[in-house]
């Protein structure tokens, strides 16, 4: 076998590792930028020196100053030499200082960082074969991965995804009951109920603290007439009759999709929508070698497989599942047409019926 060593080959590939572990610090600079306020102060487009960013903030400005060059170097911020400023562009800030911006992605970085301290857990889980449930992460992971999801439901749930189904809107206008199953802290729920008064809904989480949170939500949004949350897993789905059963980011995360799909077939009313949301992914591996395939992986690696293996069933989906593999599994707990209805750079959108 051939060993000889390319050495322009090895300085390419160690450069990009550098890049790469640049990116991994950052990842924790952006955190602690969004948690201490530093974009948002940011966010009007002056010129600030890090003296100047620390009083707005209740900072330390050597801690700024370093915080600052870190992002400078990769491109986040600007830096002006003569003034010795720095400056966040309107088209950053709409990325992070914006709570409401469909493009917000503090959220993601909040979760992964989160789920990186889990590291030493999930290495272990590598040589046993076990799981980690979401509950067992930090806090941080369910709050985050509450700012990330909700930003693509508030922008485009009720305004694309619901009208790409048959008929929903106008089941839920007349007055639906809906099932959320995997509804973390509620945002999709509350979301629907707020959108629909007539139709009244019901989201279940294995997690008891999220659901604890996902009825915070609700009382602060002036829903809880017509929304109720329960502990529980899709396979304790309670009832029958419903006209929507929805799995928002979540039936890839569950030990047993098929019987989660089972179950919500058979809860189904007559002429009732089971709905998927997933995050993007195709059919084949090497399609999703990508950007946006690498973070998908990586939140996979470290939360939703371990999630799912966690779980009686342990079928480990994975988060990168893709369209062939989710439509078989909704196919093998009852369904018989199952079709894309939507999708996003970020999102498949599948429909599912009896």
């Amino acid at each position: 076998m051939d060993t000889t060593i390319d050495l322009t080959r090895v300085e390419m590939f160690a450069g990009r590792l550098a890049t790469e572990l640049g990116a991994a610090l950052n990842a924790a600079l952006i955190d602690i930028g969004d948690r201490l306020g530093l974009y948002r102060a940011m966010a009007d487009g002056a010129a600030l020196t890090a003296g100047e960013l620390a009083g707005r903030t209740g900072t330390h400005e050597r801690y700024v100053r370093e915080w600052l060059n870190a992002q400078a170097a990769g491109g986040i911020v600007a830096y002006e030499p003569a003034g010795d400023t720095y400056t966040l562009p309107p088209e950053h800030a709409f990325v992070l200082a914006d709570e409401d911006s469909p493009v917000n992605m503090c959220g993601h970085f909040q979760s992964a960082v989160a789920a990186m301290d889990a590291r030493g857990r999930i290495a272990d889980c590598f040589r046993t074969g076990e799981g980690m449930g979401w509950g067992e992460h930090s806090a941080h992971v369910c709050v985050g991965t509450e700012r990330a999801f909700a930003t693509a439901y508030r922008h485009q749930l009720v305004a694309q995804w619901l009208p790409a189904l048959d008929g929903v809107v106008e089941r839920l206008e007349a007055g639906a009951r809906v099932y959320d199953v995997g509804c973390g802290h509620g945002a999709s729920t509350v979301l629907l109920a707020e959108a629909f008064p007539a139709s009244t809904f019901v989201g279940v989480d294995a997690h008891a603290g999220s659901i604890d949170v996902a009825r915070e939500r609700a009382a602060a949004a002036g829903v809880t007439d017509r929304v109720t949350f329960a502990v529980g897993t899709a396979q304790e789905l309670d009832g029958e009759g419903y006209d929507l059963v929805c799995f928002f980011d979540a039936l890839h995360d569950m030990g047993d999709p098929v019987g989660a799909a089972a179950r919500a077939h058979a809860a189904l009313a007559p002429g009732g929508t089971c709905l998927v949301v997933e995050p993007y992914a195709e059919d084949r591996i090497e399609d999703n070698l990508t950007p946006l395939g690498r973070t998908y992986y990586g939140f996979s690696t470290l939360l939703c497989t371990p999630g799912s293996l966690s779980q009686p069933g342990r079928a480990g989906l994975g988060t990168q599942a893709g369209e062939a593999k989710l439509s078989e599994v909704l196919r093998a707990g009852g369904f018989t047409a199952v079709r894309r209805a939507a999708a996003t750079p970020f999102n498949l959108i599948l429909e599912a019926r009896p």
